[in-house]
């Protein structure tokens, strides 16, 4: 990857500010991470920032990666002490688990405000997470109805808002959400191909050009069952020509319209439609600390 990819807009770092504001309201902190990229999709400052407040790493995403590396990372992030659990937030599966994880975190919490003679009052959390990890599919899921503004683009959601779930759950929505870590340019590749970051911060043709290499070294069989080919071609450009063509990407003469063909395999691969893919792996972390 020779080009760089930068993205820190102002209104993340605004959000630093506000979440740091209103952490003394909250019991738990629920840090939201892709389940495919768990430390490309993590804040670097996540520590600093909760203050130490009871964390639960939720990993969504979950039916987009591959199961057996979930697995991998449901454990190594135990064995770091944390509770933590796997989601699929747009089906829902996991957030049952994850609401009980929640409320057991806190217990400690109400337990000392019983024994100080208040009243008990329902849970208070806090769902942190970069852009387009999911946030807002989650608070519709447990809500149970769409009623928060949610999108497709990094950074949709706006303003803040407290969100009763049941009785023993209250939800603090922040605005502007954390900021990924960029400059690792790896890491910067991988919330690009996963959508974690705007189009206009990256160049496609770079970025779909390194997701290209990576599917031919390691996800071959996807692109050859998805896209009905015969080989892998060596050279990028053509194996893009070849999805191009499977696809019917054809301009006047025959040729192929490699930009739409770009946006076809990034769409399908954000997706999911390629098949289960792990692009951050426990050893990669612990070599990175």
């Amino acid at each position: 990857m020779q080009q760089h990819i930068h993205w820190f807009p102002g209104h993340m770092a605004k959000a630093r500010r506000v979440i740091g504001e209103h952490l003394k309201l909250v019991d738990v902190v629920i840090e939201l991470l892709d389940a495919r990229i768990p430390v490309s999709s993590s804040n670097p400052m996540i520590e600093e920032i909760t203050r130490n407040k009871p964390r639960i790493i939720a990993l969504n995403k979950a039916d987009l990666a591959e199961a057996e590396w979930t697995k991998r990372w449901t454990t190594y992030f135990a064995t770091q002490g944390f509770s933590v659990v796997a989601l699929e937030a747009v089906s829902g599966k996991g957030t049952k688990n994850l609401v009980s994880l929640v409320e057991q975190a806190a217990a400690p919490v109400i337990e000392r405000l019983v024994a100080k003679g208040i009243r008990p009052r329902p849970v208070r959390a806090m769902i942190l997470g970069i852009p387009n990890v999911g946030k807002s599919s989650l608070i519709n899921r447990l809500l149970g109805t769409a009623t928060v503004r949610t999108g497709d683009r990094p950074g949709v959601t706006r303003g803040q808002q407290w969100i009763k779930i049941g009785r023993n759950l209250e939800l603090l929505d922040t605005p502007g959400v954390l900021w990924p870590k960029m400059e690792d340019q790896t890491v910067a590749f991988k919330l690009a191909i996963t959508g974690a970051v705007p189009e206009e911060v990256y160049d496609r043709e770079h970025v779909v050009d390194g997701l290209l290499t990576l599917m031919r070294e390691h996800y071959g069989s996807m692109l050859t069952e998805r896209y009905g080919l015969s080989v892998i071609a060596a050279d990028n450009t053509e194996l893009l020509s070849a999805v191009g063509r499977s696809r019917g990407c054809l301009r006047s003469g025959g040729l192929i319209d490699l930009e739409k063909a770009r946006m076809i395999l990034l769409n399908e691969f954000r997706s999911g439609k390629l098949g289960r893919v792990t692009l951050d792996q426990p050893e990669e972390s612990t070599d990175s600390e």
